[in-house]
């Protein structure tokens, strides 16, 4: 395990606070995004080697964490007129108290915990309960969909970190987590398609010929 393994779980940390603190939905699209480029790079200097399979894990958690599902979200985002999240349940300065509050307990619950030894003195474990607090808390204190989305997302990135942890033990188990972002994907294209129906009476596209005409 390379020394640069806490530096990039403290930079997931602080994007859990970013994305807590913004109203504005391009800049927590953003910060999830750079969430899932930091969580590519974690994937391969937690196994300490370069070899094949956390090269080939950790591009595919760049390529859909970081890019697809991103810039799913970016294009949602173009087809709708929201900019902000105007009013969300709990303020966003409640809401950076409350996740400061949670990754304060999560560091304090995650040292009581029997930890395998080479997973003591790193921050895998804190930062995963952290991380999936933080998206559970966005999920359920937001109003738009857009956000929630992003909330899931972070929520997800939790439970990946937490999936680094047992990479020894169930190899497979990282990988399984990378599929999780279907489920994500699957989410982005509900939203589209939920704001095309509220703007039009029918999904047919067939009725855009009849537009034409």
């Amino acid at each position: 395990m390379f020394a640069a393994v806490d530096p990039l779980l403290v930079s997931i940390l602080m994007l859990n606070f970013l994305v807590l603190g913004t109203s504005r939905l391009r800049s927590a699209i953003n910060a999830s995004a750079m969430q899932g480029a930091l969580l590519g790079a974690l994937t391969v200097f937690v196994h300490g080697s370069f070899s094949a399979r956390p090269l080939v894990v950790g591009a595919a958690a760049i390529a859909i964490k970081g890019l697809l599902i991103p810039a799913m979200l970016h294009r949602a985002l173009r087809d709708i007129a929201i900019r902000r999240e105007i009013e969300p349940y709990v303020s966003f300065v409640t809401s950076l108290v409350l996740g400061a509050v949670a990754t304060g307990a999560a560091v304090l619950f995650a040292d009581r915990l029997p930890l395998a030894a080479e997973h003591q003195d790193v921050l895998l474990v804190p930062a995963s309960l952290a991380t999936v607090l933080t998206g559970f808390l966005i999920m359920s204190t937001r109003r738009e969909a857009i956000t929630q989305v992003v909330g899931y997302l972070v929520l997800e990135n939790g439970i990946f970190i937490m999936g680094l942890t047992l990479h020894d033990a169930m190899p497979s188990l990282v990988e399984v987590g990378v599929l999780l972002d279907l489920l994500v994907a699957i989410f982005v294209i509900g939203v589209v398609i939920n704001h095309i129906s509220r703007e039009f009476a029918s999904l047919d596209v067939a009725r855009l010929d009849t537009l034409k005409e």
